[in-house]
């Protein structure tokens, strides 16, 4: 299962990026996250890890692929058969805006049983947390 959403914001990458990149924060501003706790230091970048809790899902252990300041982040956690892949990608705009694109690809032998029983909730937080960045 694979889903993506773009939304234009009217904010620079820059400005962006310190809302998106503050991963604590996220609550504050989508009800698709109850929590997120650096697992390894107070700050985030390749190689660390958060646990993130979400409405209706077991905590989650995330662990950062990439982690480009200013423009993208990948991070990865496994569970249950299936890996979640999810990647924030921010470009420049016309005007000083920022397209926001947000990934979430779902692989594994228990992927498709995932994305039937909880795929529409996924695409449902992936709206809301464009929607609420916006």
């Amino acid at each position: 299962m694979e889903h993506a959403v773009t939304r234009t914001i009217n904010a620079s990458p820059e400005q962006v990026w310190a809302i998106l990149g503050d991963v604590e924060r996220w609550p504050e501003w989508t009800a698709s996250i109850t929590s997120v706790e650096p697992l390894d230091s107070s700050e985030l970048g390749a190689g660390s890890r958060a646990r993130v809790k979400q409405p209706g899902f077991p905590a989650a252990t995330w662990t950062v692929d990439d982690w480009t300041p200013g423009k993208n982040f990948t991070w990865t956690a496994r569970s249950g058969g299936v890996t979640t892949v999810a990647a924030h990608e921010l470009a420049p705009g016309p005007d000083g805006s920022t397209a926001l694109t947000l990934r979430l690809r779902q692989s594994g032998p228990l992927a498709g049983v995932v994305g039937l029983l909880f795929g529409a909730k996924t695409r449902r937080y992936v709206g809301m947390e464009a929607d609420g960045l916006k």
